[in-house]
Parts: C-alpha cells; structure tokens; sequence
C-alpha cells in the first residue's frame, strides 16, 4: 500500500475513518479481502507471493497498515517480507506497546517501512527509518512511502479531502472516501519529491491513485469504527485498466481490547 489517510476521534460518529490506496505491480499475485482459511480471526487482503498482507484487522479489534519505504539504495534481497509484520501483530498477544517494543528490536530486519498498527485503545506509528510515535494524536494523518504526515502533494490531498468529510458531514458515505482515493491529478515537478526513481516516475506516482501500465493502485480500502465499536470495512479492487474488478464489504461488531 502506497498511500493511507486516517483520521482519529474527530468525528461524532467514528472514531476512526481510514481510507488507502495499494499500489503494487499488476502481475503480483493478490487475493481481495476476506477472513483467511488458515485463521478466521484475520480479515485482510493477501499478496500470494510471500503470504502477507498490506492492510488488515482482527475480529478482536487490532488494526494494521503498511507502506514501504523509497529511496536510493531502499531495497536488499536478505530483508524479510514487511507484509508478514500486520499479520504478525494481528495474531499476536502483545499489547500494542508490547509490539511497538518488539518492532524497535526487530525493525532492522525489513526493508524500509512504515507501519500503522492498534486497537481500541489508540494508533502507533512505527518505522525503521526515523522516530516513532506511541499513542497517535487525534486528528488527521498521512503515510505515503516516506515518513508519516509528510508533506508530499498527494498526502497533503488526501488528508485535506478527508478533513473536509471530518468536519462537514454527519454520517460519512464510504463512496466519497472512494472518490477522493481516486483522484488522478498530477503535481508539477517542483512539489515533487526526489526519491531515487527519476522524474518521469516521480510524476506518475505523484497522483493519489497511481496508473501506469505495469503498476498501479490496486485496490482502496475504506474503515469506519464507530463509537459502538462497530465497523464498515469496503474494498475496491482494480484491474491493470482501472476497471473495477470487484468491490467487497464487511460488517463487524468489534469486541473491546483488553
């Protein structure tokens, strides 16, 4: 997933609204979200390559998403796969202060990420390529492949789209957040940043939702928890044409973490 807007306790009704974008090469083999055959406790997508996920909850209530990191020299084959980290939070029993510990001990062994991660007690913030946060404030944020409310363009987009539905709207309609997602605008070359992949691809990934011929966004989630502790979880999946391919929905009643 290249691109995650959240917006937590500012609005009446949710306590959280999360809205992502994955992009990812076309010829990756992916599975839509669904609860997983080999543990039923996981909803989430899955990246069949190397078996984990980009973005996913638990019946319990944990929540987890991730980007990756860019930049010059980002990428080494020895590195562990960063989709098994939400999967590993997800199954595990630490606290998520527990694991955010874990993560400082083990961070070192996953390429360059960036990862969102919680329950109902609150979001942390963790990457292996800058500080961390415990406890993320309320209000609104942005994770694009860099450092957490960074100010790309298109982060700066999202998050100001996604605070225009915080604020003005009573009951959140998910296919607004689905509009946002898929915004095309590109940015003119001097907002752009520099991370290492030419300009011609900074220019092709500067739009909320990416569209090149063989890579691109994926799929768009959007996550509404309310007060409840009641979730609306919707997924969009794209084909290499932008076409819908399929767009699936989820309701649960969260329990309350311990």
């Amino acid at each position: 997933m290249c691109l995650l807007a959240f917006a937590i306790d500012s609005h009446p009704r949710y306590r959280l609204v999360l809205a992502a974008n994955r992009d990812e090469n076309f010829v990756r083999p992916t599975a839509a979200a669904r609860f997983w055959d080999d543990d039923l406790r996981i909803l989430a997508g899955r990246d069949l390559e190397a078996g984990g996920t980009w973005l996913g909850v638990s019946r319990s209530g944990r929540l987890a998403a991730l980007t990756n990191y860019y930049g010059p020299d980002e990428y080494a084959v020895d590195k562990l796969s960063r989709g098994w980290l939400i999967t590993d939070f997800l199954k595990s029993d630490l606290s998520p202060g527990g694991y955010l510990e874990h993560l400082r001990r083990t961070g070192d062994r996953y390429n360059g990420f960036g990862l969102v991660f919680g329950d109902s007690t609150g979001l942390n913030y963790y990457t292996n390529r800058g500080p961390s946060v415990r406890g993320l404030a309320a209000g609104v944020h942005g994770l694009s492949n860099h450092l957490l409310d960074t100010h790309w363009p298109k982060v700066s987009a999202v998050t100001a789209g996604l605070q225009k539905f915080i604020v003005n709207t009573d009951a959140i309609d998910p296919e607004n957040l689905f509009i946002l997602l898929s915004d095309r605008t590109r940015y003119p070359d001097q907002l752009l940043p520099d991370t290492g992949v030419g300009i011609e691809r900074e220019r092709s990934l500067s739009s909320i939702f990416v569209t090149l011929d063989e890579f691109g966004t994926r799929c768009s989630t959007v996550i509404l928890i309310d007060r409840d502790n009641r979730m609306t979880f919707l997924e969009r999946s794209f084909d290499a044409h932008q076409n819908i391919i399929e767009t699936v929905e989820f309701h649960l009643d969260l329990k309350t973490a311990a």
